[in-house]
């Protein structure tokens, strides 16, 4: 952006083609030199105008068409490729369509003639005036290349030394561009080929502008660097004028000022925070920025620094009702960028005094003709006439000017009268229409608020219903509590009477189920089935340990594996109820495990405890022991029987 604190401080070439076209023979153009007051005239040819531009490096080169300095796009890209860091070309009727030169002159007050030399001469006040695009072609970043300076040439174990002499020189040379780059503190990517012995190439992307980089470009020896701007896609136009734009001016003033700008569309331009630039130094920055048509603060009453500030400009003030509040500014500011809390509260500032002239700007904008200035119609709103006395007494200046021109009036003709007739009631039933339109908005704004209500009363109905649906849930979930602590209430008055009958049954210690005070009865630990699943069950339930009393309800179906299981238990012995296999028996007698019918004793049960006569569990037991004796007698003869057979048979 310029320094300049008015256009007035730049030097402005105009130009404008004297003879010739630049697609043919060699044109000349006629050249004034312009720095607030006319310099110099000269008619010079386009190397001629090189040179001077060259030589005298002015802010602005303004000219009505840029196709009168460059054939086409390539052209024109060489064209600002030769033009000093600081030149900018100006195309002052417009950008991709641009007005007759003198329709613009006519706008903004400036003389206009037909010669060249006079539209030449327009060209550089209104470029003073900031009227016009700057043309651009290239972006902000600057390509930096570090490349090999000869060819590399084919094989060889020479040749390969050579290359890699040559690449580890281009690498060292792209060592020394990132050193200047870094020392100028640039931001940059770098992006490099790796190459044997070093680099090929290395290219340095740097955000900033040719001018602000610290390099030439130059070749040497086994290296070269060259130095781009950025190119475009395409041809860019920036206005001018945007920098003294109308502009909404935020302060917030204390030990450290800040200073926001907003134009009359509500962007963000610019944010500036000091705490050592004094009052001359900061309208001095807001002038090179725009031409300020409020200054705004975030409290209430302003204060007398900021209203010094309006003062100054000779602008509307604003200032909210009450202080605004920190959350509230925060919320308004949350898309914008800023580094600090002043520099939020001075943004904050213009962009609640953008909202509320917002609806006045809008509707100024829209009753604004083409041929007067917005930004002079919007600031004048702002300071509060109304929006058809400003245009009604800008048109009048407009045609009083024309009036002082011409130097006589007409009589209109009967046709001429009827087309104005016809334009003043366009005028009132375009004002009608925009009214209407007003109505619309507002009714369009009711409408959204409206449904907002209504989004808002089904959100709450669907929280309420939410609400609802979870007591519901907690209304059953309580009475199936409530039923269950019920069963549980009757299943302990149940156990609690069938412990009161055990009680009464036998005295049983509560930590050895085995031990009975008078020693005539024995505990006793019945199993279902004569199953692995039932001796586990009953293991796991009441445990079955060496000495026990076990008593198998159905002793039918076991075979060696459940028995195996059961003596490992090494019971005292087994009452069995039913006739169990021969595989079973044939265990429990080979792991002397005590076995005999249930009928030979009486057991008396409740649910799942037993009691039996002790003397007629060992009755149980005196009986297998018989059996036991007697089985062990048949085996011995049996085997004796075996031994003399084989003897027999041995000795025939």
């Amino acid at each position: 952006m310029s320094t300049r604190t008015s256009a007035l401080d730049a030097l402005v070439f105009g130009v404008d083609v004297q003879s010739g076209d630049v697609r043919g023979d060699s044109p000349s153009y006629a050249l004034v030199v312009f720095d607030g007051e006319v310099r110099e005239r000269d008619v010079v040819s386009h190397r001629k105008l090189m040179r001077l531009v060259d030589s005298e490096e002015p802010d602005l080169v303004a000219t009505d068409n840029m196709y009168e300095l460059a054939a086409d796009k390539d052209s024109l890209v060489h064209l600002l490729r030769g033009f000093p860091a600081e030149t900018k070309l100006v195309q002052v009727t417009g950008a991709e369509r641009p007005e007759p030169l003198s329709r613009v002159a006519k706008r903004h007050g400036v003389p206009y003639g037909k010669p060249a030399m006079e539209e030449a001469e327009a060209a550089a006040r209104l470029a003073a005036r900031n009227v016009g695009e700057e043309v651009s072609a290239f972006t902000n970043e600057t390509e930096v290349k570090v490349a090999r300076g000869r060819s590399t040439g084919k094989g060889g174990w020479s040749q390969d030394r050579y290359t890699r002499r040559i690449h580890g020189h281009v690498k060292n040379e792209a060592r020394n561009v990132k050193s200047k780059l870094d020392d100028a503190g640039l931001d940059y990517e770098m992006d490099a080929t790796e190459k044997y012995g070093g680099y090929s190439n290395a290219v340095f992307t740097v955000e900033a502008r040719e001018s602000e980089i610290p390099l030439s470009g130059h070749r040497a020896g086994d290296t070269r660097v060259e130095i781009e701007p950025v190119r475009r896609d395409g041809i860019e136009f920036r206005s001018l004028a945007r920098r003294r734009d109308r502009v909404f001016v935020g302060i917030d003033p204390g030990t450290t000022t800040a200073v926001a700008l907003v134009d009359l569309d509500g962007r963000v331009l610019d944010v500036l925070s000091t705490r050592t630039a004094d009052t001359a130094a900061i309208n001095e920055w807001i002038i090179e920025r725009g031409r300020p048509v409020l200054v705004a603060a975030d409290v209430e009453p302003m204060p007398q620094t900021v209203d010094a500030y309006r003062r100054t400009f000779d602008a509307a003030g604003w200032q909210p009702e009450s202080d605004l509040p920190v959350d509230e500014k925060q919320h308004r500011t949350r898309e914008t960028g800023y580094g600090n809390d002043h520099e939020r509260d001075a943004l904050a500032a213009a962009l609640f005094a953008y909202d509320a002239h917002e609806e006045r700007i809008a509707k100024a904008t829209r009753r604004t003709p083409r041929d007067l200035d917005r930004g002079d119609v919007v600031a004048r709103v702002v300071a509060g006439e109304h929006v058809d006395a400003v245009i009604r007494d800008l048109s009048e200046d407009d045609d009083s000017e024309e009036d002082d021109h011409e130097h006589e009036e007409r009589e209109l003709t009967e046709e001429e009268q009827r087309i104005r007739d016809l334009e003043t009631q366009v005028g009132r039933l375009q004002s009608h229409v925009d009214d209407l339109e007003a109505i619309i908005e507002e009714r369009d704004a009711r409408i959204e608020e409206l449904e907002g209500e209504l989004s808002e009363a089904r959100r709450e109905e669907r929280q309420e219903a939410r609400e609802r649906r979870e007591v519901t849930k907690l209304e059953w979930e309580n009475n199936r509590l409530e039923e269950e602590r019920d069963e549980q209430r009757e299943r302990a008055e149940a156990l609690a009477g069938k412990l009161e009958r055990l009680k009464e049954l036998w005295k049983l210690d509560h930590s050895n189920f085995e031990d009975v005070d008078d020693g005539s009865l024995v505990a006793v630990k019945p199993v279902e089935q004569f199953t692995v699943d039932a001796i586990e069950e009953a293991d796991a339930e009441f445990g079955l340990s060496k000495g026990d009393v076990v008593y198998i309800r159905d002793a039918s179906g076991a075979g060696k594996r459940t028995a195996e299981k059961l003596a490992d238990a090494r019971p005292r012995v087994v009452l069995l109820d039913g006739r169990t296999s021969d595989i079973a028996e044939d265990v429990l007698y080979d792991r002397d495990v005590p076995f005999g019918p249930a009928d030979d004793v009486s057991i008396r049960e409740i649910d799942e405890l037993a009691i039996a006569d002790d003397s007629a569990v060992s009755a149980v037991e005196a009986d297998y022991r018989e059996r036991y004796e007697e089985r062990e007698r048949q085996e011995r003869e049996q085997r004796l029987d075996s031994i003399i057979s084989e003897h027999r048979a041995d000795s025939e």
